[in-house]
């Protein structure tokens, strides 16, 4: 059994894999209080799967970027119950879990997280027929104005986005498509997914040195 944690932004999730399939998922808007919410979530979210700290085999968390404050929270529970239960943790990409939502399609793929203040963390992903989305470079830290003046067509746009930025890619003047509120929802559930693969794989992160990935902005 693998628990995925993701607080890296106000969209919080989480979710309990069994490596068949998906027990259990969460997903809601956490307002800045991930401190008080995501420690009775995991536990109400176990209780109701049936699930006891033993049973896990490993902690998928959201690495970043993000916020600080939510990256910060998201981690430290993280590390805190792999050092308590002996459980091998797993540190994956903000952005990856968003791509990993998506087959293969003409063009990149663009994911997107809130940075605060009408800033976006963004990458540019390439399908990859073995592999799927991967990145093309890595993330930065931008405006909304800035991204869509650096892509070219044809992309799609998928993660966190108010209606003024879905207003701003639609008068642009470039053939950019919105992913579906659904699609770009960040679900705990590939986190889960991404973290149970590398667990097989052994690619196991050491929590002493695991650290979240903090952006500042480059343009």
């Amino acid at each position: 059994m693998i628990l995925s944690i993701d607080s890296a932004t106000r969209w919080a999730g989480l979710a309990l894999h069994n490596g068949r399939s998906i027990v259990a998922e969460l997903g809601w808007v956490c307002h800045n209080n991930h401190t008080i919410a995501l420690t009775p979530a995991i536990q109400e979210m176990m209780a109701r799967a049936d699930v006891s700290p033993s049973d896990l085999q490993a902690i998928a968390v959201a690495k970043g970027p993000g916020s600080y404050t939510g990256l910060r929270i998201g981690m430290a529970l993280a590390k805190g119950m792999a050092y308590a239960n002996g459980t091998a943790l797993i540190g994956v990409p903000t952005l990856d879990i968003t791509a990993a939502a998506f087959g293969p399609m003409k063009g990149d793929l663009v994911t997107v997280a809130s940075a605060g203040r009408t800033r976006i963390c963004t990458a540019v992903y390439h399908w990859q027929q073995r592999h799927g989305w991967q990145a093309a470079d890595t993330p930065v830290i931008e405006t909304w104005d800035e991204l869509l003046g650096r892509l070219d067509a044809p992309c799609t746009i998928a993660g966190e986005m108010s209606a003024e930025a879905a207003k701003k890619i639609h008068t642009h003047g470039k053939k950019f498509k919105i992913a579906s509120p659904a699609a770009s929802m960040r679900r705990s559930g590939y986190l889960a997914e991404i973290g149970w693969r590398r667990l097989r794989r052994k690619q196991i992160d050491n929590p002493a040195t695991l650290s979240p990935i903090y952006l500042n902005r480059l343009r």
